[in-house]
């Protein structure tokens, strides 16, 4: 019996965006599957950025085909991304300095009874979700102007995980940390991919990606320059297609164009 791999949980087939005149991405490819880790990498200015909010469904591309699954969806704005199980964690974290750790995670989404706030039950879910990421529990009430950026970072992701996504887009997630920070920032990520998260973490940092991804995507001028088995591939070979210095732009596979 022959065995057929499952589809990816998303893949991209030659999406385009264009902001006025200027065209940022051009005939982009990604494939992201369940339980992997996969880098996105590219100089500044390469598209990364803009990549993600098409993904996340703040900038919708303009052409090109998405797929869940294996079949065609369309993501046109952030909740048609949330409703397929797509979460983003941006470099910002965009958490609210003088609220807890409760109160950041269930901001907007707050759980009521009665009529009024449910804060028991909003901390024991907080309570139970940090178990799962984390080893050291900080104080729920803790203002997350008092946090680690590591811990902050933790809190950012658990928000992103109370929807229950089945794709985790992380942004930087490691940028202006310590190496202590870091190093629990890696641990985290790696849960997630044992919990079977596909994750697409954008990075500049090299270490960070030989360390945790599976796959590297490397963008270039707003086009794809290479994609890479982590494992095997050497640093040199990665950062000579982030800089150009190889110009490896795989073969562009066959797609039916789709304007949205």
């Amino acid at each position: 019996m022959v065995c057929v791999p499952a589809p990816p949980l998303l893949a991209l087939r030659g999406v385009c965006k264009r902001f006025g005149v200027v065209q940022v991405l051009t005939d982009i490819e990604l494939e992201i599957r369940a339980g992997e880790v996969v880098a996105l990498l590219g100089d500044n200015g390469a598209g990364k950025s803009t990549l993600v909010k098409v993904i996340s469904g703040v900038a919708p591309a303009d052409t090109g085909v998405i797929e869940w699954e294996g079949r065609t969806v369309h993501i046109r704005r952030p909740q048609d991304a949330r409703d397929l199980g797509i979460a983003t964690v941006y470099q910002d974290l965009a958490l609210c300095g003088n609220l807890d750790i409760v109160g950041n995670l269930f901001l907007g989404h707050e759980i009521r009874r009665l009529g009024f706030l449910d804060e028991v039950e909003m901390e024991r879910r907080t309570r139970d979700l940090l178990k799962r990421l984390t080893r050291g529990l900080p104080d729920l009430r803790s203002p997350i102007v008092s946090l680690s950026s590591g811990q902050r970072q933790t809190v950012a992701v658990a928000r992103s995980l109370l929807g229950d996504p089945r794709i985790l887009l992380l942004d930087e997630p490691t940028a202006s940390l310590g190496i202590e920070q870091t190093s629990e920032v890696l641990d985290l990520v790696d849960h997630l991919r044992d919990r079977g998260l596909g994750v697409l973490l954008i990075s500049h940092n090299m270490a960070d990606v030989k360390a945790l991804a599976d796959r590297a995507a490397v963008l270039r001028l707003g086009c794809n320059n290479g994609f890479f088995n982590v494992n095997t591939a050497s640093q040199e070979e990665i950062i000579s297609s982030i800089t150009g210095a190889a110009e490896n732009v795989p073969h562009r596979v066959a797609h039916r164009e789709v304007d949205w």
